[in-house]
């Protein structure tokens, strides 16, 4: 299994967090539906950020979903968003 954090901070961020609560069945359908999707999960953090993270059978199905979140980003919101800081692997325990 392969997992992608995306890490999002500065501009944008707390318009990206509303659109995804806000939107939660379109963000449903457009990320379960990578190939090999597992799971997807979205939060905000204490310091006015927030990460998603994406599990899938391999990289390319997070490489996909990597691909899908710029592209919903940028066809949904209004304003601009600060690209995430990306951390990414192979999972060495799962439940």
């Amino acid at each position: 299994m392969h997992v992608i954090i995306r890490s999002y901070s500065g501009q944008g961020v707390s318009d990206l967090f509303d659109a995804l609560a806000e939107r939660q069945d379109e963000v449903k359908s457009l990320m379960g539906t990578v190939p090999g999707f597992i799971s997807y999960s979205a939060f905000r953090n204490n310091g006015g950020g927030g990460q998603t993270v994406t599990a899938c059978q391999d990289k390319a199905g997070t490489d996909e979903s990597s691909r899908r979140a710029a592209e919903w980003i940028r066809e949904n919101l209004a304003v601009s968003v600060d690209p995430p800081a990306v951390s990414e692997g192979s999972t060495v325990v799962h439940f």
